[in-house]
């Protein structure tokens, strides 16, 4: 499937969490411990909010992370207090840009590892339940995109976790009347910007690996000699697809079937429970 990386906090230079950790990322995209495939090489994407812009920037390619220069050359020079990184192992569908994550609508951005069981099957249905005023904004074919736009049709900027309940919801259901025992594989991240919300789910309760830094001691161990990381607030928090050392204590496993969100000035570790709703 896929491996990513979620920030929020003190600004930093990408590169020093994409590339310089023991198991960055980039690492993972060849080397993954925790994924269903140890390659992640069918592209990556990285987004990031800038200052007083009310929109993220996301740049998107096909080819493998650990290897493209374009990348390297952005990271070393980017600076960001939130931002995503995505590197993507497919699930079947094609390998192009508007298939790679994380996705972006407005003030939102969106990224997944999981799939949508039997997706070629669910697919028109899914599809149908957009928005038709968003629908035209669909770009790609994967299953991950069309959770984006429904979690938008329900209501994400009312109301994240109930948004992507109903999204869930929805899928469980129509899954169900296809005959699809469980439909629905995510660790998803989104944010507007301002928060970041992760969440962790599976039909058969058997979700994808997702951690979270336990405080600002894991962002600083990741690099000590780095002055830019030993200055980062209390409330600097990562979640991410398998961690980035292996420091005893400072990752912790996101609950089954749960979700948390990361507020500017006040990280909350709680993680609470996450149940798909009707659509």
């Amino acid at each position: 499937m896929c491996r990513w990386l979620a920030y929020s906090g003190t600004s930093v230079v990408l590169s020093d969490l994409l590339y310089k950790p023991e198991h960055s990322l980039i690492d993972q995209s060849l080397h993954s411990r925790l994924g269903v495939e140890t390659t992640n090489g069918d592209g990556f994407g990285v987004g990031w909010y800038g200052p007083g812009r009310d929109t993220p920037a996301v740049i998107r390619d096909t080819g493998p992370a650990w290897n493209n220069r374009n990348l390297r050359e952005l990271a070393d020079h980017v600076r960001s207090p939130l931002f995503f990184a995505h590197v993507r192992a497919s699930t079947g569908t094609a390998i192009q840009q508007t298939n790679c994550h994380p996705f972006r609508r407005g003030r939102w951005m969106w990224m997944h590892n999981g799939a949508v069981a039997d997706f070629h099957r669910l697919r028109r249905d899914l599809s149908l339940a957009v928005d038709p005023a968003l629908f035209s904004a669909l770009e790609g074919s994967t299953d991950s995109e069309v959770m984006f736009y429904l979690a938008i049709t329900f209501g994400l900027d009312q109301d994240v976790p109930g948004a992507v309940a109903r999204m869930a919801g929805l899928i469980e259901r129509l899954g169900r009347e296809h005959g699809v025992d469980h439909p629905l594989q995510m660790t998803v991240a989104v944010s507007d910007g301002e928060q970041l919300w992760a969440f962790r789910y599976s039909s058969m309760r058997a979700s994808r690996s997702l951690f979270c830094s336990t405080g600002k001691a894991t962002v600083r161990a990741l690099q000590p000699d780095l002055n830019a990381l030993t200055e980062v607030s209390d409330s600097t928090r990562m979640v991410v697809s398998e961690p980035l050392s292996g420091l005893p204590g400072e990752w912790y496993q996101v609950p089954e079937s749960s979700y948390g969100v990361v507020r500017p000035g006040g990280a909350d570790d709680a993680f609470l429970p996450f149940v798909p709703e009707p659509a």
